[in-house]
């Protein structure tokens, strides 16, 4: 199984992050990366992530801007 994230702009159209993450093998690892580059991704022009667990969608849209 292999965790992945989907890059989106606000309007759910899917955009190339600003850093090209591999695939992960937990849901941890996916989350912790996630929680780590969310900044340079907003940055980057992502406005969003969606988790998948190969092509099962898990949770998103989530945005990348802090509350």
């Amino acid at each position: 199984m292999a965790w992945t994230w989907r890059f989106e702009k606000s309007d759910g159209t899917e955009t190339e992050p600003a850093l090209q993450p591999e695939e992960f093998t937990t849901q941890g690892d996916a989350e912790s990366w996630i929680g780590e580059f969310w900044k340079e991704l907003l940055e980057g022009g992502a406005d969003q992530v969606t988790l998948f667990e190969d092509t099962t969608k898990i949770y998103g849209p989530m945005g990348l801007q802090a509350d």
